[in-house]
């Protein structure tokens, strides 16, 4: 182990604890905020605290040297919905997906467990229009991911799927689990396949979860948008999404 990864491990400690001081108060401070402006104005409200409540989060990672560059040359229409397809390297993909692609309404499948019992987090799942799945019960997962189709075709907002399932621990991609998103595509046939690439992410959890990664460049970039339509054989446009999103991860 080298000396400049021990000391920059080091220097991670007390930085690590100012983050996460600040990332509780944030999603502390949020949830109530949430929770009036959902009850007393509705759902548009409730949406633009939640950006605000990302826009927080990707502040509180600049306190670890964290920098951010989301690359998105495209043009994309906000007045039809949207399958947002990445890979999946931290829980640290998630806010910054949410901020910069915030025009198009990102709603996410998550795991059930996350539904309950994380400030701000739990809440806006269950309410902003996301779905809870059991991926150890299918019989509630598929109808559940039905349902959350029909709601993102109708309302023109943007479904997030990271297909891997479970996120990368060294940035190398795991394979596509297509069931989910091969559902997603069925019911939503009028959406736009928006890919994006995700790397250093994993960086952020190098040591575990205490100390965090500091000093990490994370980069998103956002592909050429695929018209579902416009390809009849939709597993080799699934196979084409993996390819362009994993060909373009960089370790």
């Amino acid at each position: 182990m080298s000396y400049f990864y021990r000391m920059r491990k080091f220097i991670a400690y007390p930085i690590s604890i100012i983050y996460y001081i600040f990332f509780g108060i944030t999603l502390v401070v949020f949830h109530p905020i949430q929770w009036f402006c959902f009850n007393v104005f509705g759902y548009k409200a409730h949406k633009v605290s939640v950006d605000y409540l990302q826009l927080c989060l990707v502040r509180c990672l600049h306190l670890l040297g964290t920098r951010f560059t989301f690359t998105n040359p495209h043009v994309i229409d906000t007045n039809q919905p949207l399958i947002i397809v990445a890979n999946h390297q931290s829980m640290y993909d998630i806010s910054p997906i949410m901020w910069f692609m915030r025009k198009h309404h990102t709603k996410f499948i998550s795991k059930k467990e996350l539904g309950k019992g994380i400030p701000s987090v739990s809440y806006n799942l269950r309410h902003g229009g996301s779905v809870l799945i059991d991926r150890k019960n299918p019989r509630q997962a598929i109808p559940a991911i039905i349902s959350f189709s029909e709601y993102i075709e109708k309302n023109n907002r943007a479904a997030v799927i990271f297909p891997e399932g479970t996120r990368s621990e060294n940035g190398e991609p795991k394979p596509f689990q297509t069931r989910g998103l091969a559902i997603l595509m069925k019911k939503i046939p009028s959406a736009t396949i928006v890919p994006i690439t995700i790397n250093n992410s994993w960086k952020m959890l190098q040591y575990g979860k205490f100390p965090l990664g500091i000093g990490n460049h994370l980069k998103f970039t956002v592909h050429q948008p695929i018209k579902i339509a416009t390809f009849v054989d939709k597993e080799e446009l699934i196979r084409h999404v993996e390819h362009t999103i994993t060909s373009n991860i960089h370790p």
